[in-house]
């Protein structure tokens, strides 16, 4: 697994590092064929104080590329949230995959004829 942390207008801390890396383990635990994480947070310059720290995260699973941004005053909080949502989407595209390996009805009636 890739991961990859860039900061815009912003240097990535240690401190900050290590706080992003820990939230992701939580979605690698749920979802472990990650092939690539790419994170950026960014501080703008905006009149909205409440939307000034902004996170997003690319994550690139096979078969699959899963976005999230969000925008909150304090960077810390609007990387827990992004890992919220980034959880919710990779939870839903394992539950995808798993209901499309099962076997379909026809081939479980063929299966109990014979």
């Amino acid at each position: 697994m890739n991961l990859t942390i860039s900061g815009h207008h912003l240097e990535v801390t240690p401190a900050l590092r290590e706080y992003v890396v820990n939230k992701l383990d939580r979605v690698t635990r749920h979802f472990d064929q990650v092939v690539d994480i790419n994170v950026l947070l960014t501080v703008e310059k905006q009149k909205e104080k409440e939307r000034r720290q902004r996170a997003e995260v690319t994550l690139h699973v096979k078969g699959r590329d899963l976005f999230c941004e969000q925008s909150h005053e304090d960077l810390y909080a609007a990387i827990d949230q992004l890992m919220d949502k980034l959880d919710r989407q990779v939870c839903r595209h394992k539950e995808m995959l798993q209901d499309h390996q099962h076997a379909s009805a026809k081939r479980l009636d063929l299966g109990a004829n014979a």
